[in-house]
């Protein structure tokens, strides 16, 4: 069951009316629906972001809670639209393009139905194909919070083996060396979240202030590679110092304090971006 709630994310940005055309239409399904958003600036056809940061979000939010998220390179395509549950009683409604990556992977899918359009789809809107943000997915997403639908009306089912997955990688220890990748930055700080886990990374570190060989390659290539400390926050570390600490994901970060470590070595994110973390040498 819904509980009201309706939650926007895009890589619309806030340039033009996107945003308040989607808005309008939820307020057109039930004026003053709750309406709130993960962001709007997800950089422009970054797939793999939106589905991070829908890791980031759906947990903290009241079960029942309704989001809608739409980075959408292939709209009017013929990929799919689809509602997904969890299996905390989230759903997410988004294109299946690989957005629902992350939340398959972590915290699990348990049903995943097929928007139907004949019946979820914005009125008189059936000759526009650009624009399935407002159209379809905000429309179907306001219903379904304010349940004017249900769930089980919204299309078929699927077995959620069937929905598009973006390649991940796992993070692994061996002899004491921790391998992994840059998941993400984190806007606008520019700190690296990594898909290394704080349980993980206690293995080699036992107290704050103990110093790790960081290296960061991409295909091969050294960026970075230095001495960290690992510090409880940022204010563990001299302004314009960098440092390794536990992330409020509990994953493993990189970050210079007051700085940004992603424009200072240009460091970026993916399966390609590979950090490897072990005990600093002793002198």
């Amino acid at each position: 069951m819904t509980n009201g709630l309706l939650v926007f994310q895009s890589d619309f940005g806030k340039g033009d009316g996107a945003v308040s055309a989607m808005h309008g239409v939820a307020n057109s399904v039930q004026l003053g629906i709750p309406m709130f958003e993960i962001t709007h600036q997800i950089p422009q056809y970054n797939i793999r972001e939106a589905s991070y940061r829908l890791l980031q979000t759906v947990s903290y939010w009241p079960s029942g809670t309704v989001f809608v998220s739409i980075v959408d390179p292939g709209v009017g395509s013929d990929r799919r639209g689809v509602v997904a549950k969890t299996i905390d009683n989230h759903y997410i409604i988004t294109p299946d393009n690989g957005t629902l990556t992350h939340l398959k992977q972590f915290i699990e899918i348990t049903d995943v139905r097929v928007i139907d359009e004949s019946k979820n789809r914005l009125p008189n809107s059936g000759e526009s194909h650009t624009f399935h943000g407002r159209d379809i997915f905000a429309y179907t997403g306001a219903r379904l919070a304010v349940g004017k639908t249900t769930f089980e009306d919204i299309g078929p089912l699927v077995d959620p083996a069937t929905i598009v997955e973006l390649p991940l990688k796992t993070s692994t220890i061996v002899d004491e060396v921790i391998t992994g990748i840059i998941e993400i930055i984190d806007s606008p700080f520019g700190n690296l979240w990594t898909n290394i886990s704080r349980v993980q990374f206690r293995e080699l570190a036992k107290n704050f202030g103990d110093s790790f060989e960081v290296s960061i390659t991409r295909d091969g290539r050294t960026i970075y590679n230095s001495i960290l400390k690992y510090g409880r926050s940022f204010a563990d570390s001299h302004i314009g110092e960098p440092l390794v600490y536990i992330n409020s994901l509990d994953n493993i970060g990189i970050a210079i304090n007051q700085g940004s470590f992603a424009d200072a070595y240009r460091v970026r994110t993916g399966t390609s971006w590979e950090v490897v973390i072990r005990k600093a040498p002793l002198n």
